[in-house]
Formats: C-alpha cells, sequence, structure tokens
C-alpha cells in the first residue's frame, strides 16, 4: 500500500508559480510510475504530468512549457513546477502513483487546491 501526501497549493495571481509536492510512502517509490492530474468543478479529471521511473515525461498541451514535473527518488518525493499560472488552471490538483505489475495498482493523494486569480 503506497500512501501519497500533497502539499503546496494555494491563491496566486495569473502570472504567478506554484510547485507541489508530493511524498510517497513505502520503498517501491523509484518503480511508480507518478504523475499529477487536476479537476475543475464540473469537469472529469485530466492528466497534466507524468514521469516514468527512468525520467521520462509526458505533458498535456495545455501545460507544456509551463508546467515541469520532476522527481527526487531519495526522498520519495514528485513535485510539479507551475509557472504562468492562467485563471483556466484553477483546480484540485491529485498526485496519482501507477505500479506496474502482474497485478497493476493505482494510488491517489487526497488532493490540493489551486486558484488563480485574475
Amino acid at each position: 500500500q503506497v500512501q501519497l501526501v500533497e502539499s503546496g497549493g494555494g491563491l496566486v495571481q495569473a502570472g504567478g508559480s506554484l510547485r507541489l509536492s508530493c511524498t510517497a510512502s513505502g520503498n517501491i517509490f523509484t518503480s511508480l510510475v507518478m504523475g499529477w492530474y487536476r479537476q475543475a468543478p464540473g469537469t472529469q479529471r485530466e492528466l497534466v504530468a507524468g514521469m516514468a521511473s527512468d525520467r521520462s515525461t509526458n505533458y498535456a498541451d495545455f501545460v507544456k512549457g509551463r508546467f515541469t514535473i520532476s522527481r527526487d527518488n531519495a526522498k520519495n518525493t514528485v513535485y510539479l513546477q507551475m509557472n504562468s499560472l492562467e485563471p483556466e488552471d484553477t483546480a484540485v490538483y491529485y498526485c496519482n502513483a501507477f505500479k506496474v505489475g502482474l497485478i497493476p495498482q493505482t494510488y491517489w493523494g487526497q488532493g490540493t487546491q489551486v486558484t488563480v486569480s485574475s
């Protein structure tokens, strides 16, 4: 079982920056595919960015060039650096961990609110 704890959300003006952090419990972090999703009111949860264990990344088109995902395996932590924030980025951001294997498993954090004012 992997528990994910997020931090770093808050209120920021348009054009500002925030960095989200997500720390995972346990000792399998290096093998996990980590990702950030977001969900705005009335919408479906959507992928923002992901990073595999080999540090390959993928980003949603709407954040390319503005957001950067990274991971520190020594701290069991994944980050999402968000720059040039826009009001449309307002959402609850969720950390996700995916365990590849014969029995794949997905874990979610509790979510952290990001609000961007215009």
